[in-house]
């Protein structure tokens, strides 16, 4: 089941509320912990709830901090996306709702309003988040104001484009005449062969029409009689000018009176028409120019039993008339009638028992980046480990430790020289306090004839003496890495400036392989768009044979299930299947097999091509009955040439982000960065330590 449901809109004033009332109705009879979020809402005054949330919570009386219930105001998120951080408005998104996640059953998720002009930009966020929050969405449309055809044209067009990024549940088309819902409804179905849900809900009078409290909201107003009776409806509006005589039979059920405010024989007289049994009933009277009956007049109007909202404005009359007319109604916490109306409305038109069955038996095989990004954060908090970064004078290196303390993540130490680091730090303005970090100095660190002296005696047999082992380790790399050997650190990355062999020769010397593994390897994590694949091995072994391609193809199996990924392994070779001959493509074939007879859970395919392995409709061609063809997670290349062009054109070419090296089979993690990494590369390998380190 999924555990939230995205409701997003293509336009403005589609009645979203609507469904959202009617959908939490539905999910609370489903269970009883549901929460509500909103990821970005329209900018208020301080101290000023969003309608929206003020609307749902108080009325179904949910247990949730209003805080809690958005991430965003529209004005901020503007300003990130101008400093090209929408990267973190997402992770921020993904944080929040991820709080509410972890405390109810089901999370039902707003989009946004559509109320600016920016409308593709705001349809592209709406798209983002709900796909890097892994929900099936609801696409809510208007039906008024244009012909059936260019509705069905604008829902057929929202609908492809959210299909392209995310699972549409269902499509809701609101406020259609109640003569074309049967119409419109048959060519929607002929358009959207998709399978998706299609409901078209009528337009509902008194859903659409503007209560007083919006008119006086939206004129300034002052209420000068009926404060109490403000959620009164306004189906219509006219204007008095004429002599009350005349007036009198344009009066019409719920209708607002417009009249200047020195026109006391037009109010007296609608007022003495509403309690008649021979005249409609009024919902108030507007009086405009700023102009007050006489105090006698209003002491007339108070006396009288029956007396509706009286409301004055500054502005002119037919200026009045026209905003009233443009007047949008919205549906808010106090009028209790809307949405006992909107819930009805729902229930009437939509299949909920069919949409609650497709959402609870709903599963969403997309997984982001982002997502797999905030997943790596959260195991990395809940066992804080100290991880040692060897090149600690790095600018690379300063800037992701900024980070990752910010972030609380780990416990770092920087190896390097207090002094330079410091002035690095201070020189390039980095938001790193070094309080907050341990700085050591291999020969000024207490522990140096510790470790050297470990050393010594852990490759004297290698003719080691004491002296070589103090010379040793004095280098950065063998003293972080006798620190993880020690206990003093339970993790290391480096490779910033430093050569492959330069990290992984001491960890191979002393730190050594776990039982029954024989072959170190690496993979990396590649951040696709819509999805993570593990790719190995890129990183450290050249040529490796058959043993060895599928001892890697094992430990990178077992990394992708560690990390979240369901393994499905591609042993990749230049062609498909039992199509292709040679001594490299027997090598892949026989790894394979071996996979399959020493791991026989693994889901593996090989050899395989890559585009057979990652495309389902060339993969289901090529090996029809292939579980992996089409769908492959794990990606294991044949050499290192192969692997390494692969993973860097992927990174360059899709600007996917690539994680890693993450190193696999020593007792103790330790990472090699590629020397070009970012500061970026670093925090994230630093976190994939981590979590590492927590299960050793």
């Amino acid at each position: 089941m999924s555990k939230g449901i995205y409701v997003a809109t293509i336009e403005p004033n589609s009645g979203k509320s609507v469904v959202v009332l009617g959908l939490m109705r539905m999910l609370l009879g489903k269970t009883a912990k549901v929460g509500y979020f909103r990821p970005i809402i329209e900018d208020t005054k301080e101290g000023e709830f969003d309608n929206h949330i003020n609307t749902v919570v108080s009325y179904f009386e949910l247990d949730i901090n209003y805080k809690k219930t958005f991430a965003y105001k529209r004005s901020e998120v503007l300003e990130l996306y101008n400093q090209g951080k929408s990267g973190d408005v997402i992770d921020h998104i993904i944080k929040k709702y991820k709080n509410l996640e972890e405390r109810f059953d089901i999370v039902l998720v707003e989009g946004t309003d559509f109320s600016h002009e920016n409308s593709s930009l705001e349809l592209d966020i709406n798209m983002l988040i709900s796909k890097n929050l892994g929900l099936p969405v609801i696409i809510v449309s208007k039906g008024d104001g244009i012909e059936l055809a260019e509705i069905a044209d604008n829902v057929q067009l929202a609908h492809d484009t959210f299909k392209e990024e995310v699972d549409v549940l269902s499509i809701m088309t609101n406020k259609v005449n109640i003569e074309e819902v049967s119409e419109l409804k048959s060519l929607l179905q002929t358009r959207i062969t998709s399978g998706t849900d299609i409901t078209v809900i009528p337009k509902i009078k008194s859903l659409s029409s503007p209560t007083l409290k919006e008119i006086v909201k939206s004129l300034n107003g002052n209420v000068l009689l009926g404060n109490n009776m403000l959620n009164s409806q306004v189906d219509n509006f006219n204007v008095a000018t004429m002599q009350l005589r005349n007036y009198l039979s344009r009066l019409k059920d719920d209708c607002l009176v417009i009249t200047a405010g020195d026109r006391a024989d037009i109010i007296l007289g609608v007022l003495q028409a509403n309690v008649s049994k021979n005249y409609p009933k009024i919902s108030g009277v507007i009086l405009t120019g700023g102009l007050i009956p006489e105090d006698t007049v209003l002491k007339l109007v108070e006396g009288l039993s029956s007396v509706v909202p009286i409301i004055s404005v500054n502005k002119g009359t037919f200026e009045v008339a026209n905003e009233i007319g443009k007047i949008k109604s919205r549906i808010y916490a106090e009028n209790i009638e809307k949405i006992e109306t909107s819930i009805a409305t729902f229930e009437k038109y939509v299949n909920t028992d069919k949409l609650a069955n497709d959402l609870i038996t709903f599963e969403s095989d997309i997984f982001t980046p982002r997502m797999f990004q905030y997943n790596l954060l959260q195991r990395a908090l809940k066992n804080k480990k100290h991880i040692v970064l060897p090149e600690g004078s790095d600018e690379r290196v300063l800037k992701a430790a900024a980070r990752l303390i910010d972030a609380h993540v780990v416990d770092l130490t920087l190896i390097g020289d207090e002094t330079v680091i410091k002035e690095t730090i201070a020189k390039l303005d980095i938001p790193l306090n070094t309080s907050d970090i341990t700085i050591t100095s291999p020969l000024k660190s207490p522990n140096f004839e510790d470790y050297a002296n470990t050393f010594y005696e852990l490759r004297k047999h290698k003719n080691v003496t004491i002296d070589m082992a103090r010379d040793t380790m004095s280098d950065v790399s063998y003293f972080a890495t006798m620190m993880i050997y020690k206990g003093h650190a339970d993790g290391m990355v480096s490779g910033a400036a430093h050569t492959t062999a330069h990290t992984l020769r001491p960890a191979l010397q002393f730190i050594k392989t776990k039982p029954g593994v024989n072959i170190v390897s690496s993979v990396f994590f590649m951040c696709l768009e819509d999805r993570v694949s593990i790719f190995g091995d890129c990183a450290i072994n050249p040529n490796p044979n058959a043993e060895q391609l599928a001892e890697i193809a094992i430990s990178s199996a077992k990394s992708a299930e560690d990390f979240g990924v369901e393994a499905k392994v591609a042993m990749l070779s230049y062609s498909s299947g039992a199509s292709g001959k040679g001594e490299d493509v027997e090598r892949v074939r026989k790894a394979t097999e071996i996979v399959k007879e020493q791991a026989p859970h693994i889901k593996i395919e090989g050899p395989i091509q890559y585009d057979a392995a990652v495309d389902m409709r060339i993969g289901q061609s090529k090996l029809p009955d292939s579980e992996v063809a089409g769908q492959a997670s794990v990606l294991i290349f044949p050499d290192l040439n192969t692997g390494n062009n692969t993973y860097k054109a992927v990174q360059r070419e899709t600007g996917a982000l690539a994680i890693g090296p993450m190193l696999q089979g020593l007792n103790k993690p330790v990472n090699d960065l590629s020397r070009g990494c970012t500061a970026d590369d670093i925090y994230s390998t630093v976190i994939i330590t981590a979590i590492q380190a927590q299960d050793i």
